[in-house]
């Protein structure tokens, strides 16, 4: 019996245990993964205001610095800027942009639900206009590239070509479709349709497109007007903007401020119809300055909504410079200067701040994203 035992094989099971040092190289990539997804997931429209406040500096940064004929003394203090401060703050905002549209690039092919659902929120959908609008202010602040070249045209084609097309679907819907219509969706941030027309038309005359310039710009002033009308008659949609949101209130000044110098491109000169822009702008940016209150509960935390300030600043200060360049007063220049360092001022604290608070950008989803989304119209 023992002989029987013996002369039957033996079978060992062997059982490997995990291997510790593999674990440690994986743990690097998931986090990478759930990084990025965390980020597809939390990136929205609403993080272009970083793009657009960069790009509208660079290209005050570039007006101010360009040399002019019979320059008053104010003015010929800004030539001492360095151009190196000019290059760094361009490349700053292409990179910014860049990687913005990459990210939104990204989150269209895998997280389409969401820009979906962007496209039918009533504050989302203004700001898809506005990657595109950045990208025609970093085309109007390069000095590489001349108007008069084709590479300029087929970039402006590129850039409006979007902004048409959301104003026919946006605008279309405000007067035939019964939940779209502007008495309802109509909020602050709605002047960016309009912002992106005029400048598009601010880009177009510079390249001599003058019945292009005409026909966006006339698009952009007649839904500005309606637009403006609606939002300062408090309608319903008017209230619709969460507190954290009401920086997008500065979006009152940057319209008529862009419409100014649209029409100042188009004209040839900064005149009456463009002071008169200005001087509403002007107008807006006091009555907003003088009511702190209004802003005081959406400045308690830091949110990326605390972007849309520098935007509208720094437009302003464009058109200031231009009447200051027509005008060639003192006061208009003083003016010119103090608006200028606003602008230059609110777009470095907030480079600084977001550098300081960059972990917690993506680690919160913003208020405009809970509300409630309506269905999409039949």
């Amino acid at each position: 019996m023992d002989d029987q035992n013996q002369s039957q094989p033996q079978i060992e099971i062997t059982i490997d245990a995990p291997n510790d040092t593999e674990q440690p190289h994986r743990e690097p990539l998931i986090i990478i993964r759930r990084s990025s997804s965390l980020i597809l997931t939390k990136f929205h429209g609403g993080h272009f205001r970083i793009s657009l406040s960069l790009c509208s500096q660079a290209l005050l940064w570039k007006t101010l610095g360009d040399p002019i004929d019979d320059a008053h003394a104010f003015r010929r203090v800004l030539s001492i800027l360095p151009s190196n401060a000019f290059l760094f703050l361009w490349s700053l905002a292409f990179f910014t942009l860049v990687s913005q549209s990459t990210l939104y690039i990204l989150r269209c092919f895998f997280r389409f639900e969401m820009v979906k659902n962007e496209f039918f929120h009533h504050v989302g959908v203004n700001y898809l206009f506005a990657p595109w609008i950045s990208w025609l202010l970093l085309l109007q602040s390069s000095r590489l590239i001349a108007p008069t070249t084709i590479y300029y045209q087929v970039f402006w084609c590129a850039s409006v070509l979007p902004i048409v097309v959301l104003d026919v679907k946006i605008y279309g819907q405000w007067f035939t479709k019964g939940p779209w219509l502007l008495s309802t969706m109509a909020n602050p941030a709605s002047q960016l349709s309009v912002i992106g027309n005029f400048v598009g038309a601010w880009a177009a005359a510079q390249m001599g497109w003058r019945e292009c310039a005409l026909f966006l710009f006339s698009l952009g002033m007649t839904h500005y007007l309606v637009l403006f009308v609606t939002l300062y008659q408090r309608l319903s949609g008017s209230s619709s903007l969460p507190v954290m949101l009401r920086p997008v209130f500065f979006l009152f000044i940057a319209t008529p401020s862009i419409a100014s110098l649209a029409w100042e491109s188009i004209a040839g000169n900064f005149d009456v119809s463009s002071k008169m822009l200005f001087f509403l702008s002007l107008f807006l940016f006091m009555s907003l300055v003088c009511r702190p209150a209004l802003f005081k509960r959406s400045m308690r935390k830091f949110n990326v909504a605390w972007w849309a300030y520098p935007f509208p600043l720094t437009v302003l200060a464009l058109a200031a410079t231009k009447y200051a360049q027509e005008v060639r007063g003192a006061r208009a220049h003083a003016l010119m200067l103090l608006l200028s360092a606003v602008s230059v001022l609110a777009s470095l604290a907030l480079i600084i701040v977001t550098v300081i608070t960059s972990n917690n950008i993506f680690s919160q989803s913003p208020k405009s994203t809970l509300l409630k989304i309506p269905n999409p119209p039949a």
